[in-house]
């Protein structure tokens, strides 16, 4: 009898341990997904740009170039002399070669319509600095314009 309650035990310790070990793999990836991730400080340079709409995009969402992150979204705030959302972005500091005619737009990515800025390197020889701004930009798409638009002309046809 004694054998069996010290055998109980130990498995009521391993189900314990397991529990607890799987909420902490939960926990884990609710903030690798949430864009609060433990990231290192690495170095970077900022860049600039004005969106007529910004369309949903939030802070700390990714900068990508070719498809591969190489920042992030650091602040988003409205520029109250030309009516425009202008966006800093945080760049790595290894992709310092970001020519100047660069263009810059806004994407959605996936089925949720997470927003992200996707940078296409341009021709120029000149390269973007810290603090420079990219001119050539694209504002997100936004769906409820877009039905809008399909509603509007779609009854003004007939």
């Amino acid at each position: 009898l004694g054998s069996f309650k010290m055998r109980n035990k130990q498995i009521e310790l391993l189900v314990g341990v397991f529990i607890v070990l799987g909420f902490a793999a939960l926990a884990y990836l609710a903030i690798q997904v949430s864009g609060l991730a433990f990231r290192s400080d690495k170095d970077v340079y900022q860049l600039q740009a004005r969106f007529d709409d910004i369309g949903g995009l939030t802070e700390r969402a990714k900068v990508t170039i070719a498809g591969v992150t190489v920042g992030e979204v650091a602040s988003i705030r409205f520029d109250k002399e030309l009516y425009m959302g202008l966006v800093t972005m945080n760049i790595e500091a290894n992709v310092d070669n970001i020519p100047v005619d660069s263009s810059a737009s806004i994407l959605t990515a996936g089925l949720l319509g997470e927003k992200y800025i996707g940078i296409t390197v341009g021709a120029e020889d000149e390269v973007l600095q810290g603090g420079d701004e990219i001119l050539d930009t694209q504002s997100a798409l936004v769906l409820e314009n877009l039905i809008g638009q399909f509603l509007f002309n779609s009854t003004s046809g007939e």
